[in-house]
């Protein structure tokens, strides 16, 4: 299924994880640049820990019209329902700033 990838910083701390994966039902909000092109209420979100895939949460609406409080330029709010599945082994995956789509091939 595809989506979009998301490194979860380590400031962040693992506490991020465990709320995406481990905490009780409900959602979390993920924000991008601009306006997605080819992301759908349906897709996943794919989380990157420490250079690793760990899980993926799906989507469950995007919200235009934010803005990105630090810079002023337009971002889309995508919120996701939690838990979230995460993979049974994490596997290598090189984290990045911002985002990336995938087609969730090693899935």
């Amino acid at each position: 299924m595809s989506g979009i990838t998301k490194t979860i910083p380590q400031k962040e701390g693992i506490e991020a994880l465990e709320v995406l994966y481990d905490g009780p039902v409900g959602e979390y909000e993920f924000h991008m640049a601009g306006k997605p092109s080819r992301l759908n209420v349906g897709d996943y979100v794919y989380t990157i820990w420490q250079d690793m895939m760990v899980g993926r949460c799906q989507i469950t609406r995007i919200e235009f019209g934010s803005v990105n409080p630090n810079s002023g330029k337009p971002r889309s709010l995508i919120f996701v329902k939690t838990p979230g599945e995460k993979c049974e082994k994490p596997y290598p995956y090189k984290g990045h700033r911002g985002t990336r789509y995938y087609k969730g091939e090693s899935w």
